[in-house]
This record gives structure tokens, C-alpha cells and sequence, in this order.
């Protein structure tokens, strides 16, 4: 998803993002095993690049990788677009989570309230629509240390990771709009299909 910067290691240097059309953003992420240097260094990476494309998420995917990790940060737009997240049942301050790493995760909705709010992708520059989703989640994954990370989350950390989790098996957040929403954004699409296809 679309957000702002946060200045991370010099050596660490942003990842090219890849934009509709490519290939690995309909991919289906393989399960990581194994949280070894390359997957400390490549969320490291994807970090860099969220940051540097004032982001507030990113999936593998998006820098042309087929795994289960992403990651997000959404601190920055909290003014804005507020979230809240609990532990074991109790609120907890955002900031004790964020940057968030997200390895093998999985999301289950909480209740049945739903929320229409606007989304963006990094891998969809200039497009922009309302998605409906559910407003409460719990998301369970492992962080970089392979602890398993077990919390709630409400507003845009819900929306982020829902968004993000999506990317990891393929999905984009315009499967989720209307053939008549899709038919209006279809002149961009077909331009990022088109440069896409030049590589």
C-alpha cells in the first residue's frame, strides 16, 4: 500500500518494485522454512524500498520475489488513517510493533463488520479506489526472530495487512472492485500491462 519515509541502514539499498503486469505479482508465495541471512537482509531490503516510496506496506511480490513475507509500517500515516492493535486481548501502542515483519502469515476476520475505505498499491502507481473489507482481523505470523506473533488489529494496520497478505498469494486489491469500477481504470492498466510486457 501507498505512505512516508523513515531513513533505515546506508549499505541497505532499496529493491527495484514491480508494477502490473509482471508475472511474480500473481504468484502464490512458498511457505518460508528457514529464517536465514538472506531473509533477514531481504526484509531489511523491503523495508528500504517501503520507506523510500512512502509506503505503507510491501509484499514480496512487489519486488519480484514468490514468498510469504511482507512488511509494513503504518505509524507514519496514523494522523490520518488511525489503527489500533491488541495483545492477548489488551490494546497495545503501535509503536511497539511497527516497522512490522510479516513471515507465513495468515488472516482471519473478527465479527462481521466491514469498512469501504480508499486503497493504492506501490505495484498500481496512479490508482486509487474504495475496497471493502473486514474492519477487525487477527493475524498470525512469525516475526524475523521465528516467534509467532498472535494479535488483533483495527483501521489502516487491518486494511495494510489484509492488503499485503493478498499480494502474497496473488491477489490484487482491484480483484476486488466491480467489472463496471475495473472497466473505468482499464486505459491505466493497459499501459502498465503494455510497459510491463517490454521487459
Amino acid at each position: 500500500m501507498s505512505h512516508p519515509k523513515k531513513v533505515r541502514h546506508p549499505e541497505i539499498k532499496p529493491l527495484e518494485i514491480v508494477t502490473y503486469g509482471h508475472p511474480s505479482l500473481r504468484s502464490q508465495g512458498s511457505r518460508i522454512a528457514t529464517i536465514d541471512d538472506s531473509i533477514l537482509r531481504l526484509a531489511e531490503e523491503m523495508l528500504t524500498t517501503m520507506y523510500e516510496n512512502d509506503g505503507c506496506g510491501l509484499a514480496a511480490q512487489q519486488v519480484g520475489r514468490s514468498l510469504q513475507l511482507a512488511v509494513i509500517d503504518v505509524l507514519p500515516a496514523f494522523e490520518n488513517r488511525p489503527s489500533q492493535a491488541w495483545l492477548n486481548g489488551r490494546e497495545i501502542e503501535l509503536s511497539s510493533l511497527m516497522p512490522l515483519v510479516l513471515i507465513n502469515p495468515v488472516i482471519h476476520p473478527v465479527g462481521n463488520q466491514r469498512v469501504l475505505d480508499t486503497e493504492g498499491c506501490l505495484s498500481i502507481p496512479d490508482l486509487q479506489d474504495e475496497i471493502d473489507r473486514p474492519a477487525r482481523v487477527r493475524i498470525v505470523c512469525q516475526d524475523l526472530s521465528g516467534s509467532t506473533l498472535d494479535f488483533e488489529a483495527e483501521g489502516l494496520l487491518a486494511r495494510a495487512a489484509q492488503h499485503e497478505v493478498d499480494h502474497l498469494h496473488g491477489i490484487l486489491f482491484i480483484d476486488y472492485l466491480s467489472p463496471d469500477e475495473l472497466r473505468q481504470h482499464q486505459p491505466l492498466l493497459r499501459k502498465l500491462q503494455a510497459r510491463a510486457l517490454e521487459f
